[in-house]
């Protein structure tokens, strides 16, 4: 018997590649730390909707590499997480959603969990809530519920859920049919017409005890290298970090396939709760308001007879005449433009980028570190000109480069230069100079932003020319 102690535990899973909505969304910085569909990036939307009595705080499973800039996102809202689980490398949502249930029923076999991704948006939280309490009876007799997205057209970038009869004693709960891959549009339009299809959401609510019972008997491989792989797991400063060998062994699959395409204890719970999961930038465009003539613009931009389009600009004037249905994303290192009806193929283009051993796929120009971030204003052969940007009472960490000298020139804000074994105040408009090889410390000791420009020289000038002596954020050379 369940012994549900009336809270559900919410597990938001932060992975991805940053390939569908590039050139905004990058592998280092993907579509759920980006401020897409409000002021608060997908993260913080999806971690603020569960904020209530219901709920425990998140535990938040995401890519080793965006560890710091996650738990930055969810400072800013003022959730502190039950825990930050760090995957070393991408397994899917089965072992996400394993290693999540390890975790949480060593503290309490009968926990119910909300499994969710971070990168959707749900307009109507009330609506989902209420799915969610409907939802709640059956996890804790021992069912499987995923949410059935009541399709609003004929979609073919979804997988589908066929319903079946209604479950018994499990008011609001359908049996299920049928998971069906992502249809071509002749079968998308027989779903609709169908009635009893519905888009496949991704959010599954289950007890925790129920879904290791559950892979113990349908993938034992999944269950055994992730309860190992949290057995061996370190704690690293606030973040768990998973066994990176034992995990790396575990097969790459996803929830769907691995228990509920399985198990005969699965049921749907239909709702329209405005859900979507911004799979494209026409997705997007759907999504966004619209001005008289059907555009979506953000940035700078400046349109004549441009019809049904979306325009976006992070940083310099994008004009366009005489378009219809077009996606132009402008960024400061990139820009991509489509047709909205092949927006899905965004990622054939990344793949591209790869092939062509480039880094646009990677990061922007702007790359954030845990103490606020740096970017790139030039780049030339043994020189280079970076913005520095270092967050309120934050440093870097004391180190030294092999292969290039470093001039600092504070522009705003007060910083405390280490510099070998002097130490130093530099006020705005004031400079230093770091040679090759000195020891050096950029430190911000007040409550204001502190803003850098740093010129470097050198015959190599890459972010890995470093060596660490002291570093408060446990990284290493």
């Amino acid at each position: 018997m369940n012994r549900f102690n009336g809270k559900i535990v919410p597990v938001i899973l932060s992975g991805g590649s940053g390939t569908r909505l590039w050139p905004l969304s990058r592998a280092h910085y993907p579509k759920q730390l980006q401020s897409l569909h409000s002021e608060l990036s997908l993260l913080q939307e999806t971690a603020s909707r569960l904020t209530d009595n219901n709920f425990t705080q998140p535990l938040i499973i995401c890519n080793q590499e965006h560890r710091f800039i996650v738990a930055e996102h969810l400072r800013e809202i003022g959730i502190k997480p039950k825990a930050i689980i760090l995957e070393p490398i991408g397994r899917n949502t089965a072992p996400a959603a394993a290693v999540a249930s390890i975790v949480i029923a060593k503290r309490d076999p009968d926990a119910i969990i909300l499994l969710m991704p971070s990168d959707h948006v749900i307009s109507d939280i009330i609506t989902f809530k209420t799915a969610i309490k409907t939802a709640l009876p059956a996890a804790i007799d021992g069912s499987f519920v995923t949410f059935g997205i009541k399709p609003t057209k004929a979609e073919t970038g979804y997988g589908y859920i066929k319903k079946s009869a209604i479950t018994p004693q499990q008011n609001g709960c359908f049996k299920i049919d049928a998971f069906v891959e992502k249809p071509n549009i002749s079968d998308a339009k027989a779903f609709i017409d169908d009635g009893n299809y519905y888009w496949n959401s991704g959010i599954f609510l289950f007890s925790a005890s129920k879904l290791i019972t559950e892979l113990e008997k349908l993938s034992p491989t999944i269950i055994k290298t992730c309860d190992m792989a949290v057995s061996k797991a370190k704690l690293d400063l606030d973040f768990h970090r998973l066994d990176e060998e034992t995990f790396a062994a575990c097969p790459a699959i996803s929830i769907d396939y691995a228990v509920m395409e399985k198990s005969k204890d699965v049921v749907v719970v239909p709702v329209d709760m405005g859900w979507n999961d911004i799979g494209s930038w026409d997705a997007l465009w759907q999504l966004l308001d619209k001005d008289h003539n059907g555009n979506v613009i953000s940035g700078d931009v400046i349109l004549r007879n441009t019809k049904n389009s979306l325009i976006r600009s992070e940083n310099k004037l994008v004009t366009a005449v005489g378009i219809e249905n077009i996606i132009v994303i402008a960024t400061d290192d990139a820009i991509l433009v489509s047709s909205r009806g092949t927006a899905q193929d965004v990622s054939l283009i990344v793949d591209d980028i790869k092939s062509a051993n480039r880094s646009e796929h990677l990061s922007h120009s702007k790359i954030y570190r845990p103490w606020g971030w740096f970017q790139t204003l030039e780049n030339r052969d043994q020189f280079q000109l970076k913005m520095i940007n270092l967050n309120p009472n934050s440093k870097i960490s004391l180190q030294r480069h092999k292969h290039r000298a470093e001039h600092w020139v504070v522009v705003a804000g007060t910083a405390t230069v280490t510099r070998g074994d002097e130490i130093i105040q530099l006020k705005q408009n004031e400079s230093t100079y770091i040679p090759i090889g000195m020891a050096h410390r950029l430190e911000n000791k007040t409550g204001k932003t502190l803003e850098i420009i740093e010129v470097q020289s050198g015959d190599y000038l890459g972010e890995d020319d470093i060596e660490r002596f002291d570093d408060e954020y446990g990284r290493h050379k």
